[in-house]
Order: C-alpha cells, then sequence, then structure tokens
C-alpha cells in the first residue's frame, strides 16, 4: 500500500473564506501551460496572428470558470443549487465539472469565432492539443485536495485518503494524470503533427478523451449523490462522455469522408 502524501490543500488563508489553494493555482498553471504550447504551435494549424491568442485564451478562461461551475450545479448538485442558488457562487466549497467547461469553452469559442470571423473549427484545431496540460495539471490538484478517490483496492498501489475511511483505493487521480494528461497530449501532437482536415483534431481530441474518461470512471469511487445509474456500473460521468465520443467519431469520419 502506497502512503498519500497529506499535502496541505492551502498554500495561504487571508481570511477564513479567502484562500490561495493548490487546486486554484494549479488551475492558472494549466491555463498558462496550454496557452504556451498552443502559442508555439499554433502557426502548424494556420493560425498567424499570435497576438490574438491572447484575447482567444482570456475568453476561454472566463468559459472554463462560469461553465465549470455553472456544470458542476446542473450535472452533480441541481437539487442543492434549487434550494439555494447563491451556491454558485461559493466556490471555496469546492465543486467544477469538466463537462460544464468543455460547454463553456465552447461557447467562449463560438463568440470569438463569430467577432473575429475566424473558422470555429480552426480554433479547436489550434487549442486542442495544448488542453491534456491543463487536464493533467487539474488532475494532480484533484489528488491534493484528497477528493475525486478511487474504489476500494486490494492492489500495492492502493492509498487510503483522508475523507475516505480507512480502506485502500485506487488513486484515480494519478491514473487521470497519466492517462488524460500525459497519454492524451501524446496522442494529439502525435496525430497533429500532419495537416489534417479541418475539425478533425477536435474531433480526435472529442473521442479521446470521452474513451479515456470512461475507462477510468471503472476505478473511480461514482458521485454519491447518483452511485451507478444502471447496471451496477454506469456513471454519471460515463454518461456525460457518450455525446462527446459519438460527435467526436461523427467530426473525424465526416471530415475524412470530405477528402475522398
Amino acid at each position: 500500500m502506497l502512503q498519500y502524501p497529506n499535502i496541505d490543500p492551502v498554500i495561504f488563508s487571508l481570511t477564513d473564506t479567502l484562500q490561495v489553494r493548490w487546486y486554484g493555482v494549479l488551475y492558472l498553471f494549466g491555463l498558462a501551460g496550454t496557452w504556451l504550447l498552443t502559442h508555439w504551435r499554433c502557426q502548424d494549424f494556420g493560425w498567424h496572428d499570435k497576438a490574438k491568442l491572447g484575447d482567444l485564451f482570456f475568453s476561454l478562461f472566463w468559459g472554463v470558470i462560469i461553465g465549470g461551475r455553472v456544470g458542476y450545479m446542473l450535472f452533480y448538485a441541481p437539487i442543492e443549487w434549487l434550494h439555494d442558488p447563491l451556491l454558485i457562487f461559493k466556490t471555496w466549497h469546492g465543486g467544477m465539472s469538466f463537462h460544464g467547461g468543455l460547454i463553456g469553452v465552447v461557447v467562449a469559442m463560438w463568440w470569438y469565432a463569430r467577432c473575429e470571423k475566424i473558422p470555429f473549427m480552426l480554433i479547436g484545431d489550434t487549442i486542442a492539443p495544448g488542453i491534456p496540460v491543463g487536464l493533467g495539471l487539474g488532475r494532480l490538484g484533484n489528488f491534493i485536495n484528497g477528493e475525486l478517490w478511487g474504489r476500494a483496492t486490494e492492489m500495492p498501489w492502493g492509498m487510503v485518503f483522508p475523507h475516505a475511511g480507512s480502506m485502500p483505493r485506487h488513486p484515480s487521480q494519478l491514473y487521470a494524470i497519466l492517462l488524460e494528461g500525459v497519454l492524451l497530449l501524446c496522442i494529439l501532437q502525435f496525430y497533429s503533427q500532419k495537416p489534417r482536415q479541418l475539425g478533425q483534431i477536435s474531433g480526435l481530441f472529442l473521442l479521446a478523451y470521452g474513451m479515456i474518461r470512461i475507462f477510468e470512471e471503472f476505478f473511480r469511487q461514482p458521485d454519491p449523490q447518483y452511485g451507478y445509474i444502471a447496471w451496477g456500473w454506469l456513471t454519471m460521468g460515463q454518461i456525460l462522455c457518450i455525446p462527446m465520443v459519438l460527435l467526436g467519431a461523427w467530426l473525424m469520419k465526416r471530415r475524412a469522408c470530405k477528402t475522398t
């Protein structure tokens, strides 16, 4: 059994509710890392005005934050939100949703593409290969917080998490760092080395992430408010990934058909 490191999730506190946490700092590092990688490779995707990337990422930042928080309230805490509408602003209680953040990013992309008269899919193809940097760092934040732990396991690398009882569990956050972060980054960087039809890189991101997340959910403890939704294994995270997989496969097939 591996020892959980018990890192204090709070770097320092200004007041009881105003704290600087590793999770928030890693979110910013993730956005910065995605921006740096995108800035380095943007011309490979036909994006010739690097100066506009700053404006784009400013919009994407708010898309991630607002979408992630609203998505969490809608997907994982709708009853609590209905009873306390101000709960959405109480971010110190935690709660961000990847799928909500993705929707927020798509909305920000659409708005920016409309304002700048840039093809929507060009933005998607340009930023997609760098997104795993942010995903990996975000999962590191989950690990430091001791949240989103895995299911009980007897494997020798199981960990006892502070708020999950005394039973060793899969360190599913570390799996996510390797799969959503490292593996997905390698897949997208390799695939995007060659010119692709517009939309195919975005399609691969949606398809690959969705499949990776569905796989990860078999090791992750399901959300307590839902548990297993069907058949003793289907989770909310897997349900939310199904549209991603279908859309990603459709984008790749549709664009591939146009080249034949």
